[in-house]
């Protein structure tokens, strides 16, 4: 059986990458992936405390909570690691009589911040995605890759974004962009 998801030191180490921004580890947080219609929605913002994103690869927020829009009918929803065990009653009350999916995925991702005026550069190096501002605006998020890895990325401040991670991924994503920084300064 997993250990408590407040008990659990983060996966990412600190790095200052060559200059280029800091790779920051985010505390421990409760993660639910939750499937539904729309018709659910309502429900969801009442139980969570964030009327989930309706638009496309958007993040909705409301204080430490976050509702990721990853499909149109999924979510990522985040919140400190203390409120996990509660918010899981809570969303499920609410959702009992409706057809949904509300899994904890808390124990297999680790989350980091990646921040400083060359971020999006950095990230470029491993993601295919055009993460200039005027293409991926703040508060814009996707499930993407990073080089070989499955990421969650979330634009939350010009120059910063969020990654989430598999754990068994961390080391691989902090050694890659360790490594695009090194490689940036080269040219």
């Amino acid at each position: 059986m997993p250990d408590s998801v407040a008990s659990r030191e983060t996966a990412f180490e600190q790095h200052e990458l060559a200059g280029s921004g800091a790779l920051q580890p985010l505390a421990p947080l409760s993660r639910l992936v939750f499937r539904g219609r729309i018709s659910t929605i309502g429900r969801v913002a009442a139980a969570f405390g964030v009327e989930p994103a309706m638009e496309a690869c958007r993040a909705a927020v409301a204080g430490e909570r976050a509702a990721l829009w990853l499909g149109p009918d999924e979510w990522l929803l985040v919140a400190p690691a203390a409120e996990g065990a509660a918010l899981v009653s809570s969303l499920e009350r609410a959702l009992a009589p409706l057809p949904h999916s509300l899994v904890d995925v808390g124990h297999r991702q680790a989350a980091s911040a990646l921040h400083g005026p060359r971020a999006a550069t950095l990230l470029s190096a491993g993601c295919p995605l055009d993460l200039d501002e005027s293409a991926f605006p703040v508060g814009m998020c996707t499930r993407t890759v990073l080089a070989k890895a499955e990421v969650v990325l979330w634009r939350t401040a010009a120059e910063t974004f969020r990654l989430e991670v598999a754990r068994s991924l961390v080391a691989y994503v902090s050694l890659f962009l360790a490594e695009a920084a090194r490689a940036s300064h080269l040219e």
